[in-house]
Formats: structure tokens, sequence, C-alpha cells
């Protein structure tokens, strides 16, 4: 078996991105909770359908990978239907070493409806109830684990067994929404096995129990589960790493033009910076490579269409402005 560089673990959906103008956001006063709302009972027209394959933060990692130039493969479960096939086809497309993925007999392919409204989006979700199981992986340099159904618990031991057999495998924890629900307590030995985890500011509150801004607070209580990186992002205001007791700030990269869809900015980040780390870059190079894919992005519709190569990546590197390196944050 071809050693891999890069494996990702987690759920693969299809996105149909609706766009749509005919609508407003209500946002409450007292809190940062905004709503988006549509005439009860009308028929709301939209403007277009883009339908986006093999998409969810896994996949969206493997594809970042594999066009960074990493020997990238996913597992992950599809249905044995036209929906899969194009998944399995558009992987493929990206090289993305597919043995792992499993085809479920008489089960649909997951597919999501993305509410597109300006720049932002709100997705309509549903998983389909797949068996969860790890192949034969062999011992890939890096395992990134991601977003998988509400109903694949206790899969996670199984990843956290197979981390505690594989001492030189190093895994990249990016908990889904329904990972942070199950709460840290029952996902502690895989918060113990990552060398470095990812969230949001919100998602950081939300597994902690915390209502704080406080990145450094947040920072701590993370690292304090076991991760030995801990990547926070805060979406248009930058993002930060906590590595050896101190806190650094990454910004972001300048937008050439404002963002034209949101989705998959967090995941490239991610990924980005989780395949820097695996070809050999230390924490802090990896940190500026992530918010340049993250503007790529959201310059496109979908999480995968601008995802950059290693050489078109490293001359946004190259041109940046002088200021976009990582800072210590001293308090």
């Amino acid at each position: 078996m071809e050693k891999m560089d890069f494996l990702a673990i987690g759920d693969t959906v299809i996105d149909a991105f609706i766009k749509i103008k005919d609508a407003h956001v209500h946002c409450k006063i007292d809190t940062d909770a905004c709503e988006l709302c549509f005439r009860f009972g009308d028929k709301v027209p939209y403007e277009e359908v883009t339908v986006v394959p093999a998409v969810g933060n896994a996949a969206n990692a493997a594809v970042a990978a594999s066009r960074l130039g990493l020997k990238s493969a996913l597992v992950t479960n599809i249905g044995d239907d036209r929906d899969g096939e194009e998944c399995l086809t558009s992987l493929k497309k990206d090289k993305v070493d597919t043995s792992f993925v499993k085809v479920n007999t008489g089960i649909k392919t997951n597919y999501h409806y993305v509410l597109w409204y300006v720049p932002e989006r709100t997705i309509l979700i549903k998983h389909e109830k797949y068996e969860y199981s790890l192949p034969d992986i062999g011992e890939p340099k890096w395992l990134y684990f991601s977003s998988v159904s509400s109903t694949a618990f206790p899969f996670h031991n199984t990843i956290a067994d197979y981390l505690e057999n594989h001492k030189g495998v190093k895994l990249a924890f990016q908990p889904g929404k329904n990972e942070i629900k199950l709460g840290k307590e029952k996902l502690e030995r895989l918060y113990k096995n990552a060398e470095i985890f990812f969230c949001n500011v919100e998602e950081a509150e939300t597994i902690l129990g915390k209502e704080t801004k406080d990145v450094l607070e947040l920072s701590k209580g993370i690292s304090a589960l076991g991760p030995k990186m801990v990547a926070i992002s805060d979406g248009p205001n930058g993002a930060y790493l906590y590595l050896n007791n101190e806190l650094w700030f990454m910004p972001i990269y300048p937008d050439p033009v404002p963002p034209f869809e949101r989705t998959g900015a967090g995941d490239a980040f991610s990924s980005t910076f989780t395949a820097g780390l695996a070809l050999g870059m230390s924490p802090l190079e990896a940190l500026a490579w992530g918010p340049i894919n993250s503007m790529a992005v959201v310059q496109e519709i979908g999480a995968q269409k601008g995802l950059l190569s290693r050489e078109k990546l490293e001359e946004y590197l190259k041109n940046a402005p002088a200021d976009y390196k990582p800072k210590k944050i001293v308090k």
C-alpha cells in the first residue's frame, strides 16, 4: 500500500447552492444571532442553482491537500446513486485516492441545500444513516478528522483506538457541528491525541461552556484538553495559533475584490495549515498559508473551486503585503 501524506475522514455531501435576493436578514438587538427571513406561505423566486459534488469538511480537506501536492485520500460514505457517482468522479479528477470510499447499497448520498444570500449562506442539512467503520488505511503521515453524522458515535472511539496503536500518525482534529454537540467528555481521547485542533471563536465558547471572546482564554481552555497546538479562527478578523504557551495572530490575506460566497473558508484555512505541516513547514510558516486559500475560496461558489495549487499559493505569499505575517500576542 502506497503511504499517504494526508488522509481525511468525514462525511461527503452534495451542495446545491440556491441563489436568492427576495429575502431579508433580521438580527436581534441583544445578541449576535441573525435570521434569514422569507414571506411565509408565498412563492419565493430564486436566481439560479449551482450543484457542487464531493464537498464536506473532510472532502474539502482532501482536495486542498491534493492540489498542494500531497498524496491525499478520503475515508467516507456515499450512496449507490448518481450523486455518489458524481462525487467519485469529482474526487478522482482532483487526484484524491478513493480506495477507502464506501458505496452503500440502497442508501442515498448526503444532499444539502445552501440558501445563498449575498456572500453568506444558510445550509439545510441531512445526513443519511450510514454504518461507520475504519478500513485498513495503513499509516498515513497525517489523519484529518472532521464532521460525521450525529448517528456515527462511537466511530470516534475507533479512530482514537487507531491513533493510540499508531503513534507515528499525527491527527488534525476539526470537529463539526455534531462532534461539538457530543461534548468534550465523549471525545476526550481525540483531543488528547490531536497534534493540532481547529475551530472558530464561537465553537470554542460552546466546547468549553464559556461566554467570552478572549481568544487567549479560549486557547488555554482547549489546550488543556490535550492538543499540542490550537488554531482558532475569527472570520474576517483573522486567526490565532496557541503554541508552546504563546498566542500568535495571523491577519486575513487581503481580498482582491469583496467575497463572492463564503462556504468553505474555514475548511480551506484548517486543511491548508495542516498541509503545510505535512510538507515539513514550521507551525508559523504553515499558519501563513491558511488564510491565502481561504481568500481564494470565497472568490468562487462552493468550498473547492477556489482551492489553489502550491505554485499559485506561493505566488500570493511572495506578493503579500509587508504586514502579512504572524504576530506574537503579548498579554
